[in-house]
Order: structure tokens, then sequence, then C-alpha cells
């Protein structure tokens, strides 16, 4: 796409009068002003254009991106053309936060830049393209070529402000943090399904040789420092996306701040169950909430003791405690 800008029509404008007026007086000079002029404009047509031709850009080293949050990221500039340096290129996209602006792309060269990225939506993004616009050299035409990218990322849920999670899980958790839990010592306090990771030690073998599966022991004292959470996926017919993102939302607001007060955090989704420990990462509780799609048919769940339950029923998300 080429356009002209406000400078461009001016200068069209200008070349026009002085042309008008050279076939009027016949004056040679003006005639090579008004050639030198047309010269000019067609040079920044062409230099536009095949320098944003040889243009290629590609994605790397973004962070940990979160829906509604603005994530960092690079993007590598290459330049392939063996004539022409590229300046003043700016970058737009549907998944950049904000335009990029690349002063100069050297010829036969790449470049690194930092950009901002933000995804409205949880799931896997996939970025296809980025359009890039110049002005270059002279700022007669504006210049847009569609560059072709292959980049996805897992965009984990939205988080809920501070005072509005605090607000909501105040009837699931009380008045004081989850953390703060009493515990008395050895006393078994629940049992729970087997997660990758844990000790042998803790498998209770009567119960899990009575179910087929192994079923790990949890004594109160582990249990004052740690948190069940279990997600329903079931999306009941007339229930909105917008009420189940809502439902998703709220699930990855208490993991995330489970995690952050140093909890033993266990999530339980149909056919997985995912644990992070203290001081562990949490990246794949939340890459699978992520990824997490809704059911049409009820899927069964593990309830433990005081598990936190997640669904959508009746058109309206809810949290309570099992």
């Amino acid at each position: 796409m080429v356009r002209l800008t406000k400078v461009g029509t001016t200068y069209i404008m200008a070349t026009i009068i002085l042309a008008i007026s050279a076939i009027n007086t016949g004056n040679n000079a003006i005639y090579i002003a008004v050639t030198l002029m047309l010269g000019c404009l067609l040079l920044s047509g062409i230099a536009s254009k095949s320098g944003l031709k040889h243009l290629a850009v590609s994605i790397e080293g973004m962070d940990e991106a979160w829906a509604g949050r603005q994530t960092h990221g690079t993007l590598r500039v290459r330049n392939d053309s063996r004539i022409w340096n590229v300046r003043d290129v700016v970058l737009v996209s549907d998944a950049l936060a904000a335009p990029v602006l690349i002063p100069l792309a050297p010829k036969r060269s790449e470049i690194v830049v930092t950009a901002s990225f933000l995804f409205p939506r949880r799931g896997l993004a996939h970025v296809s393209a980025i359009d890039s616009y110049t002005r270059y050299p002279f700022g007669f035409v504006l210049k847009k070529r569609r560059l072709r990218v292959a980049s996805e990322v897992v965009v984990y849920p939205k988080i809920l402000s501070e005072d509005a999670s605090r607000e909501r899980f105040r009837a699931v958790v009380g008045d004081d943090s989850v953390s703060g839990r009493p515990g008395v010592g050895t006393e078994i306090h629940s049992f729970r399904e087997y997660v990758r990771g844990d000790s042998l030690r803790q498998v209770h073998w009567k119960k899990s040789a009575s179910l087929g599966r192994w079923i790990m022991k949890q004594t109160e004292a582990d249990a004052a420092r740690s948190l069940h959470v279990v997600v329903d996926p079931f999306k009941p017919r007339g229930v909105s996306e917008e009420t189940f993102e809502a439902m998703i939302a709220e699930a990855a607001t208490l993991v995330y701040h489970a995690v952050r007060d140093d909890l033993d955090v266990t999530l339980s989704l149909p056919r997985v169950t995912l644990r992070a420990r203290e001081s562990e990462l949490a990246g794949p509780l939340f890459r699978a909430l992520a990824l997490l799609e809704a059911e049409h048919e009820p899927v069964h769940q593990l309830l433990d003791r005081n598990s936190v339950l997640f669904s959508v029923a009746g058109g309206r998300h809810d949290a309570k405690s099992a």
C-alpha cells in the first residue's frame, strides 16, 4: 500500500504549478526544476518500496504472558537489501501494546529491539503478521507492507486486582489467610490423588489397594501450608463465555496469590492433577488453566476436605470450599 502524505500532496501540487508555469513561459530552467522534482518523487517511491520489500521480522524472548497485562519481548528485524538502508520504520500489530519505531535498519544486517505485547484473552495466541510503515526517504509517501511472522505464545489467565481478589475469596478462605490455618502434627487431615513428585512415604496403602490407584495421606501439619483447587470446566447451556472466563480468572488469581505466599498448591482438572510446592515455579499450573477448554458434559472429579471448587452454574460463576 502506498499513500501520499500531506508533504507529498503539497509537493505534487507545487510540481504541477511549476509545470504549468514552464508550459506557459517556455522557461528551460523551470523545466529542469520540474524534472528534478518529479525524479525525487519517483526516487522516494522506489526507495520506500524496495526498503520494506527486504525486511523480515521474528519474535523472540517473550516473557510470561498474562491476559490483560503487558509482557516484554524482542523483535529481530533483518534487512536483506544490498542497496537500501531503511530509516524510520514503524511496526504495528494487534499483539503489540504500542507501535515500535526502528530509526535505522542497515542493509545486509539485523537489529534487535525491545517490544511490549498485550493479549486480551487467555489461551494459545498466534501472531501471524506485523505491519511495517515508513516515509523514507523524503516523507512524500507512506508505504505499508505486511510482514509474515510465525509465533505462538501461551497466554495465562487474567489475574484480578488485589482488592477484588481479597474481597471475592473472603468467604472461601475466611478472614485469615489460607496459610494461617493451624496444624496439630501428624494426624491425618485428608486424602488426595497421587501427584507427580509425591513421596512414597505418604502413600496410604490400604486405601490405595481398595481403590486400585495411589492415594496419598495428608497430615494436618501439611494441610496448614497447602491449598487444593479444583476447577470444573463443565459449561451448561445458557452460560456465557464471559462467565466461564471470569471463573477461570478467579481460579488463577487464587493460585497466583497462594503460590506467592509459599503455599503448597495442588490444582485438579479433568484427567490431570498438578502441584506447585513452596518456592517452586507454578508455570505448569497456569499453563493448564490457560489451555483449559469448556466441557459440555459433566465431569466427575474427586473433592478432598477443604478443597476449593470453581465452577459455573445457573449462569454465574462460583467458588466454594468442599
